[in-house]
This record gives structure tokens, sequence and C-alpha cells, in this order.
């Protein structure tokens, strides 16, 4: 066998034999929140952060999806009022659509209400309690 031959099957061996890293799965995300509060990027971004890989081990991110919504503003009295969301629904098989059916222990929700807020504390608020209630969800689902 030519040298060049040989070097390049152990060349190719050698990359067979090494292990594939795979990238993690990211959760499948649907963000239906009010826009003045939070916006579609940054409530993603917060899922993302906060939805751990373990979770795919227990419910394949294949065959779910995480949907977030935050509602609220302010009162007439200057009150910020501000509710988070976050639910783990089913995707059909055939579609991959997601089906309103929250899995039990599935769905959390969290709200404030800050008085004499400005509108930055009052996106903060929103930002934190979807944090809360993504928490909730996953602690549900793995165990630290």
């Amino acid at each position: 066998m030519p040298a060049a031959r040989l070097a390049l099957v152990s060349a190719t061996a050698l990359l067979l034999a090494l292990p594939v890293q795979a990238a993690d799965p990211q959760p499948r995300l649907i963000d239906h929140s009010n826009g003045n509060l939070i916006d579609e990027a940054t409530a993603k971004k917060i899922l993302t952060e906060n939805i751990p890989a373990k979770v795919n081990k227990i419910h394949a991110f294949a065959r779910h999806t995480f949907v977030s919504q935050v509602e609220g503003g302010f009162t007439e009295g200057k009150v910020c009022v501000v509710t988070a969301r976050v639910m783990m629904l089913p995707l059909t098989a055939a579609m991959k659509a997601p089906l309103f059916r929250p899995l039990p222990k599935m769905t959390a929700t969290a709200f404030d209400a800050i008085p004499g807020a400005t509108a930055e504390q009052c996106k903060a608020a929103a930002a934190d309690k979807l944090k809360a209630a993504t928490q909730a969800v996953v602690s549900s689902i793995v165990k630290s």
C-alpha cells in the first residue's frame, strides 16, 4: 500500500475512533409577552439560561415546548403590576405543534406589585418574575 494512502486510511480511522460530541439540545420556546415589559429575545434568553439540559433527559425537548407569558403594566395609582407564567406543553407527533394540555405540575406563575416604580424597575421586575416562574417549573422536573 502506498505511504500516502496508508496515511489517509490511518487518519480516517483515527477520526472515526474519536468520540462525537453533539451540541447540547436546546429547548423549544414560545413567548407571548407584553412587549412593553419584556421583549421576546430577553424572555427567551431568560428561559434558555434557566432550563438545564437535565430537563431533556426526563422530558425530551423534541417532544415538548416551553411557553412564557409576561403581562401587566401600571395601574391608575402608578403601581407596577407584573404576572409571569411558564408552561411546559407537549407537541403533537405529526406537526410538532404545541398542544394546550399543560403537563401536571408543569405550570408556574409569579407575580408582583411595586408602588411608585419606574418603567425600568417594572421591566426588571418582569424579568425577575419570569426567571422565578421558569425555575419553579424546572424544580418540579429535576431535583438539584
